[in-house]
């Protein structure tokens, strides 16, 4: 029995259910021997891509015509809890196979899936998306990086900093201005093949309080020459309605990762405080303990039923932008109480980094601020009153 104990959701129909049990054992056996040297290395290696491409486990909802798996957004949910109970937190599969992916099957000119989508499926290309600069956060109609027309293409010229996969990624979907007089409507999405960009540099991998295995960099464009080709889709300026338009999976996928990441931190407290002894019992017995897991238990549980309810809407492409700023604010506020309370439990050794528990406390932190911050989710919100 798991600390989370409910029936399962109707979306989990009987192939998700088969690859769940097949990412859990993959994981288990080819990512989790491996995730201490990589927190000490300060990244995990390259090959993690094409070892997770071989087993199925990229591109999972991405068409069989283009070399995903055909499955739907179901599927790509089961990945991406197991990547999280496992502790792999680092790891930026969800965003290449949930984000960057989806935007070129949903945007893209069919030229542009049948290059691109095979290689993402396989991790032959690792996918980001660079939307924010230096001087800007979740303000995306700020961006100053501009990708000016010149000849038959764009010379693309800017700076972008917290991108995820930014050490790995030679597939980089880039937010820029191809007519910065038109404000939003002068956004476009360039997609830079990085092996072979003259004038594209990778910064430094940016040192963080948490996610330590993560490649999050800086990146630069300094007269970046793009085909024509490279602009996502066959018109300018629909990068905004594009970003808008898939931001519900995007604070989804956050959601999800903050519930795994909720039962994980419950799993591991339960059984520590059932091993551990002080004052001559374990400290399960006492009743501060009892009604502290008491209540996480109750709040995880009802996370998850509202999460399974957002999975299934969004399954039946029925998720709206306002539920799903709900689900990602709400989903990891709660997360980071319920991690702070486990942690305490722990006492002192809560507070070693030999501990899981350590680790997951500041790797939580960042999933009230990416994806946009939930400051920003409760606007969205409160614009549906």
């Amino acid at each position: 029995m798991t600390a989370v104990d409910l029936p399962r959701p109707d979306w989990m129909t009987e192939d998700v259910v088969l690859l769940e049990e097949q990412a859990r054992r993959f994981i288990a056996s080819e990512f989790v021997p491996h995730l201490q040297r990589w927190n000490e290395e300060g990244i995990y290696d390259r090959e993690v891509w094409t070892k997770a491409g071989a087993a199925g486990l990229l591109c999972a909802s991405m068409p069989e015509e283009y070399g995903g798996a055909g499955g739907t957004f179901a599927h790509e949910a089961v990945i991406n809890r197991e990547i999280s109970l496992a502790g792999f937190d680092s790891f930026g599969a969800p965003l290449h196979s949930g984000i960057v992916a989806p935007y070129i099957l949903h945007y893209g000119t069919e030229e542009q899936k049948r290059r691109w989508l095979p290689k993402l499926a396989t991790g032959e290309l690792v996918g980001a998306i660079a939307m924010t600069e230096p001087g800007t956060g979740s303000d995306l109609q700020a961006v100053k990086t501009t990708a000016k027309k010149s000849g038959n293409g764009y010379v693309l010229n800017g700076s972008k900093t917290f991108i995820t996969n930014g050490q790995h990624a030679n597939l980089v979907m880039v937010v820029a201005k191809t007519d910065p007089a038109a404000g939003a409507k002068g956004t476009s999405l360039m997609v830079v093949e990085t092996d072979d960009a003259p004038g594209f540099r990778r910064g430094r991998k940016l040192k963080k309080l948490g996610l330590d295995a993560a490649d999050t960099s800086e990146l630069f464009f300094e007269d970046v020459r793009l085909p024509a080709e490279a602009l996502l889709g066959a018109e300018e300026g629909q990068g905004f309605a594009q970003l808008m338009n898939e931001l519900p999976q995007e604070r989804l996928i956050v959601a999800i990762h903050a519930v795994a990441m909720i039962e994980r931190a419950l799993e591991l407290t339960i059984e520590y405080v059932k091993q551990r002894k002080a004052f001559g019992k374990a400290i399960i017995e006492f009743q501060n303990t009892q009604f502290v897991l008491a209540e996480c238990k109750t709040e995880a549980t009802v996370a998850r039923v509202f999460l399974d309810n957002c999975i299934t809407r969004h399954v039946a492409g029925e998720l709206d932008t306002v539920t799903a700023s709900m689900a990602k604010y709400w989903l990891t506020d709660l997360q980071g109480k319920i991690i702070d309370r486990c942690l305490q439990l722990f006492g002192g050794y809560g507070y070693m980094d030999e501990y899981p528990i350590s680790r997951m406390y500041r790797d939580a932190r960042v999933l009230r601020i990416y994806a946009g911050t939930n400051e920003i989710m409760k606007l969205l919100i409160a614009r549906s009153l």
